[in-house]
């Protein structure tokens, strides 16, 4: 039987990805066949997906006669794609790949009535079928919802993979007919094993090919490819390319490895979760009084190319956030930084940020002032709008004079220390406290 692409479907190859052409990549190549080929997520599977352990939620989906809808939220090359085909394989469900990039609402009404078919052929035993989605955020709101009646009334079985937060990209009614994944980058171990695997194996792997490659080499390999399997053997296989074959052997070189790998891509979207991440990490490095966390921060936001004047805006505001009046001069400093940056501009621009941000970790931390508004605000929504004493109102006119304005206000610079007692809250307020100066700084001295 052909699905609706022209793909074979039979009950022992339920989809293309187990026969890929032998000049596919290696990635695609080494994709597992099986659970046991599987590495990594141990997290969701048990230890070296051992099935067993019946706490764990995937290894239950891989057991079941129809598994539930899933959504695989994690970072590329983490097994997304291929945990979806093998739960296919495991539940005997037919599987259709779909790309939200690609494809639209016109292509999943085509599925959904071939998924139909399907259930209902005969000698099939109702097989079901699992559709998956690959970024599956790239859909909008309503494209989403087309989704929701099929995956009710059980015609398919939806499996989407995103690499963004479901709660932000997807809409609550899908999330909760959805189990969601979260995937984790893969360990440097990890992708070790996959990395040996693909030098040894002769059928889809480099094994055909005799390579010597020092165990650091592929160690560093995994490093630069920060968790992600697929950029790991993509690497592999064109550093292979770059060293020349002697007596029938390939000796993997630093320099090939290094010449491949060039720079690390940093992993950013301004417009998504790692921006947030990112920048609170920043915030809360600067708060835990650790300069060398908040200048790493700074480098990540901005070498990534977030806009040196959102990162300046976001330390002046924490000055008088979080140092406050424990050491006044943060405020001046960041600043100065702000306004540093915009005469100097790139590609020094930097330098005064960076002295900015290890200024503000090490100063002493307040949040006195901060908490004294938020607390005098909340003040306002319990009493209202009180009456403005009269010793401190002014008295421009006769009128106002006589009727008290001003009356008995005393002026602080006529005492000795420049300060005298009196109110200045309304009366309701009397002796009410919002400014608790600390112990830190100069907030000492204030304080006393």
């Amino acid at each position: 039987m052909q699905d609706l692409f022209g793909r074979n479907q039979s009950d022992e190859r339920p989809d293309q990805f187990d026969s890929p052409s032998a000049d596919a990549p290696l990635a695609d190549r080494l994709r597992p066949r099986t659970l046991e080929e599987f590495v990594g997520q141990y997290h969701l599977l048990g230890p070296k997906g051992d099935l067993s352990g019946g706490e764990k939620f995937l290894a239950a989906a891989f057991r079941a006669r129809r598994p539930p809808s899933i959504i695989f939220w994690g970072p590329p090359g983490s097994g997304k794609t291929t945990l979806a085909h093998l739960i296919a394989r495991a539940t005997n469900c037919h599987f259709v790949f779909f790309s939200a990039v690609l494809s639209g609402v016109n292509e999943v009404r085509a599925i959904i009535k071939q998924a139909k078919q399907w259930s209902r052929a005969e000698g099939t035993d109702g097989r079901g079928t699992i559709l998956f989605v690959d970024e599956i955020h790239r859909f909008n709101r309503s494209q989403q919802d087309a989704f929701l009646p099929h995956v009710e009334d059980g015609t398919i079985m939806l499996m989407g993979a995103t690499t963004e937060n479901p709660s932000f990209e997807l809409t609550a009614p899908l999330l909760s007919r959805c189990r969601v994944v979260v995937l984790r980058p893969l360990e440097r171990a990890d992708l070790v094993t996959i990395l040996r695997r693909a030098l040894t194996d002769r059928e889809r792997g480099l094994g055909a090919v005799a390579i010597d490659a020092a165990p650091e080499l592929l160690e560093e390999i995994a490093d630069w490819s920060e968790g992600d399997a697929r950029r790991a053997l993509n690497l592999l296989e064109t550093a292979v390319t770059l060293c020349p074959e002697e007596k029938g052997r390939r000796l993997l070189t630093e320099a090939a490895v290094r010449e491949v790998a060039q720079e690390r891509l940093l992993i950013f979207d301004k417009d998504r979760e790692e921006h947030y991440n990112v920048i609170s990490a920043f915030i809360k490095s600067m708060r835990g009084s650790d300069p060398d966390a908040a200048v790493y921060w700074l480098a990540r936001l901005l070498e990534a190319g977030e806009d040196p004047l959102f990162v300046t805006r976001r330390m002046v505001i924490f000055a008088s956030e979080d140092v406050g009046n424990a050491d006044p001069q943060a405020l001046m400093v960041a600043v100065a930084a702000l306004h540093a940056f915009q005469a100097v501009g790139w590609p020094e621009g930097w330098i005064p940020l960076s002295q900015a941000a290890i200024y503000l970790a090490s100063a002493p931390k307040s949040n006195a002032s901060y908490r004294a508004y938020g607390q005098a605000k909340a003040e306002l929504k319990t009493s209202g709008t009180l009456p403005v004493p009269l010793h401190l109102r002014n008295a421009p006119t006769k009128l106002m004079a006589q009727e008290g304005y001003g009356k008995d206000y005393r002026y602080p610079h006529e005492f000795p220390g420049h300060i005298t007692e009196q109110d200045y809250l309304p009366e309701r307020l009397k002796g009410r406290r919002f400014y608790e100066p600390g112990d830190e700084g100069a907030e000492r001295q204030t304080k006393e």
